[in-house]
């Protein structure tokens, strides 16, 4: 069954390629144009395009088709172009002349929209949900790792000291900037385009206030071309945001694979996490990073591909925009699985104590001998200077300090302060 079928057949091959995978990524869209339906319906209803109890049967045998979705057993079969005619149909056989009723004053095209906004609006609370979780797991790590020193590197040479502390929660800081996204993401999703039919309005007299309203959206998109055109550009804004914390992650699990080799040493994680060699008996391998790191890359290319799809298309709807379907929700659940498997892992992870006893860094201090310089009274150019030629000549005595003498940045976690940052971007 297809929307637009005028009882011509389409050859085999074209269908095959214009269907392309949408009957999968539908399953991920059912719940959505499920609760639009209803929406729908329900609007119909109140400007007397449909009777009360016509109404009644739709809305009854939508919320029967809502509880086989939550219960697995709705599917799609191949003789369905999309989810959509899938539940047209469905209507029709189950209740028969009120289920012909519900397309009126609608396009498959806003069909899409609305069930995209609503999937997407909710996926990325869903994410805002285990972000924080992820967030809070890096600021007790941090905590608990507080006066466990790691050496800092600029360059990737050896630079400042550093700690533990101050690197886990380095990265649940850079996750409130990736919240600041996601918010802006959610405000884009969170206008409602159904009732734009196939983007230049209908003209029944329909309410589209009362579907805004009923499908909780903050507004609408009031133009109805507008309404057309944000299909894909919706799309785009979601995969902004998932790109965003895709970076923190990639960048993240780089630091993770580097600090647990041989040549850093800082840190290891339990025998069962890692994986072997199939030649090398002594290999544990960080794969589980490894793979979190290529994901995240890959989920950074989508705006990218995403926009190479959308830029150059003209207003109006084209069949081009089926295509963006498929990044935005393969996108969505691999973000969610590696954000899943890093918090799980991470908490697993194992700090080694006495790194700057190595004699690599020896200097690593300097600056801290240097500034107790300054503090004596001596000009910081002139400080500066005679510390380099000591270094360079060799003469100077490195000086080790220690958590209970030497505090800075290091011991200035602010961890209080960063949860109250979070909290309010999570608001916002």
């Amino acid at each position: 069954m297809k929307l637009w079928e005028k009882g011509i057949s389409t050859e085999k091959l074209i269908e095959e390629f214009t269907v392309g995978n949408d009957r999968e990524l539908d399953i991920h869209l059912a719940k959505y144009d499920l609760q639009a339906s209803i929406a729908h319906a329900q609007m119909l209803e109140k400007v007397d395009l449909l009777s009360s109890d016509e109404c009644t049967q739709i809305v009854n045998c939508l919320n029967e088709m809502l509880v086989e979705v939550q219960e697995g057993s709705f599917s799609i079969e191949e003789n369905f172009e999309d989810v959509h005619s899938k539940i047209e149909y469905e209507l029709i056989q189950r209740i028969g002349e009120p289920g012909k009723k519900i397309h009126t004053a609608r396009s498959r095209n806003d069909q899409v929209l609305v069930a995209m906004h609503l999937y997407m609006r909710q996926e990325l609370s869903l994410i805002q949900e285990g972000v924080i979780e992820f967030f809070e797991t890096l600021l007790d790590l941090s905590e608990k790792h507080a006066k466990h020193y790691m050496p800092g590197y600029t360059h990737m040479q050896v630079a400042m000291p550093s700690s533990f502390g101050l690197w886990f929660s380095a990265y649940a800081e850079l996750l409130i900037d990736d919240v600041f996204m996601l918010k802006a993401a959610k405000e884009v999703c969170d206008q409602n385009p159904l009732g734009s039919a196939a983007g230049y309005g209908s003209n029944f007299d329909i309410d589209r206030a009362f579907t805004t309203e009923a499908l909780n959206f903050s507004t609408l998109k009031y133009n109805s071309v507008a309404a057309q055109l944000s299909r894909g550009k919706a799309e785009k804004s979601c995969a902004l945001a998932l790109a965003s914390f895709a970076s923190t992650l990639a960048k993240f699990a780089m630091d993770i694979c580097l600090f647990a080799g041989q040549d850093y040493n800082f840190i290891k994680f339990p025998d069962a996490l890692t994986t072997g060699s199939s030649i090398m008996p002594h290999k544990k391998n960080p794969d589980v990073f490894e793979l979190i790191r290529a994901h995240c890359n890959k989920i950074q290319a989508i705006p990218l591909q995403i926009a190479g799809i959308t830029s150059n298309l003209p207003s109006g709807y084209h069949r081009d925009l089926q295509l963006v379907k498929e990044p935005i929700v393969q996108g969505i659940n691999q973000f969610k699985e590696c954000l899943e498997i890093f918090n799980y892992a991470i908490k697993q992870i194992e700090v080694r104590s006495s790194i700057l006893e190595a004699s690599k860094y020896e200097y690593i201090w300097s600056v801290d001998t240097l500034n107790d310089w300054v503090s004596s009274g001596i000009p910081f150019r002139e400080a500066y200077q005679n510390m380099a030629k000591s270094i360079a000549a060799q003469q100077y005595e490195p000086v080790k300090y220690s958590a209970h003498t030497h505090l800075g940045s290091i011991g200035n976690l602010c961890l209080d302060e960063i949860r109250l940052k979070m909290r309010r971007a999570a608001e916002k």
